[in-house]
């Protein structure tokens, strides 16, 4: 009974020595700060009073950097910590964890901020040109807030910019603030031709492209959308990059200039076909000037498809109503 009072005593004095003794510092492998300063409690396990004590500095906002265990000794040293448990550990990671701001998240702010500014249309329609080389800043963690603008100026006509830009809560942008200027273009969608077309050459789906210019360099008859295009021929010979207008196309030519063609007369109850030689170029629809190469004369007839040209007229005949197909040397009444 007594050996067993004894024994309970015994664990019982080791584990309030326990508790007295305190926990040994020992060293951190990775570890990530808030603030501009690391302190020793950042990288110490246990380091009592000496918690907050700055010692290093911290690496810049969203970067990672490492400090060599033997550093982190002398460091500690004035403290009576430089024999700390390393754990073996040859450095220490420090991590300053960040928000990034990047460069399309501060140009959507200032599209924002300009659009409906001066006449200026939607953030859509704007491109911006800025002064200085944007790239991705860094803020604190803790700085959640919407990106805000202090201060914008525009100049008379609406082009030239200033603007400053904040998040609620951020050090970093209060010593530092955005402050950003430039130009700004309203602009305008327009059909573009991605090779160069001879004239004639109908346009496919390949051949264009929409792509957004200076509203000021658009022309009021210009092309907003592929499908008023495509299938269309181009008037003229046009180079690759050209923004194509209505005027620039037209339907395709199904007759080509000195291509011999079929003449068509139709009245009622007869239809006569007979070759001819077409003296200008037409789309379908086209009123263009044909030679007869039978009679030698020229007759004008309506573009109906692919060689084929219809000329309405009064056409002597005996007997019934009929349709006759006839070549030239056939023909005993030759239309002109």
């Amino acid at each position: 009974m007594l050996r067993t009072m004894s024994i309970a005593g015994l664990l019982l004095l080791a584990a309030a020595a326990a508790q007295a003794e305190p926990a040994r510092p020992s060293l951190k492998a990775e570890v990530a700060v808030a603030g501009e300063l690391v302190q020793i409690g950042d990288l110490v396990e246990h380091a009592g009073a000496f918690a907050d004590v700055a010692i290093f500095r911290s690496p810049d906002l969203g970067t990672t950097g490492s400090v060599p265990t033997a550093r982190v000794r002398e460091a500690l040293r004035p403290y009576g910590l430089a024999e700390l448990d390393t754990g073996g550990l040859a450095e220490v990671v420090v991590t300053r964890p960040s928000r990034a701001i990047t460069v399309k998240e501060m140009e959507g702010r200032i599209l924002q901020a300009l659009a409906g500014q001066r006449g200026l249309g939607a953030a859509a329609d704007l491109k911006l040109n800025i002064d200085q080389s944007l790239r991705t800043i860094h803020v604190e963690a803790n700085a959640t807030a919407e990106l805000q603008v202090v201060r914008l100026s525009i100049d008379p006509y609406g082009s030239r910019f200033g603007i400053v830009l904040d998040i609620p809560g951020s050090a970093m942008l209060r010593r530092t603030p955005l402050r950003l200027s430039g130009r700004v273009t309203e602009t305008a969608e327009t059909v573009v031709l991605t090779r160069s077309l001879q004239r004639g050459e109908v346009i496919r789906q390949p051949d264009i492209a929409i792509e957004r210019h200076p509203r000021a360099e658009v022309s009021k008859d210009g092309v907003a959308q592929l499908a008023h295009v495509t299938g269309l021929a181009v008037r003229r010979p046009l180079r690759a990059g050209h923004a194509l207008r209505h005027a620039d196309v037209m339907k395709p030519e199904l007759v080509q200039r000195d291509a011999t063609v079929t003449l068509i007369y139709e009245v009622p109850g007869i239809l006569l076909t007979i070759r001819g030689k077409a003296m200008e170029a037409g789309a379908e629809g086209a009123v263009i000037g044909v030679l007869n190469l039978q009679s030698k004369r020229t007759v004008h007839g309506t573009v109906t498809g692919p060689g084929q040209v219809a000329v309405t007229g009064t056409i002597a005949r005996t007997g019934p109503a009929k349709t006759a197909s006839l070549q030239p040397a056939d023909a005993p009444n030759q239309p002109e």
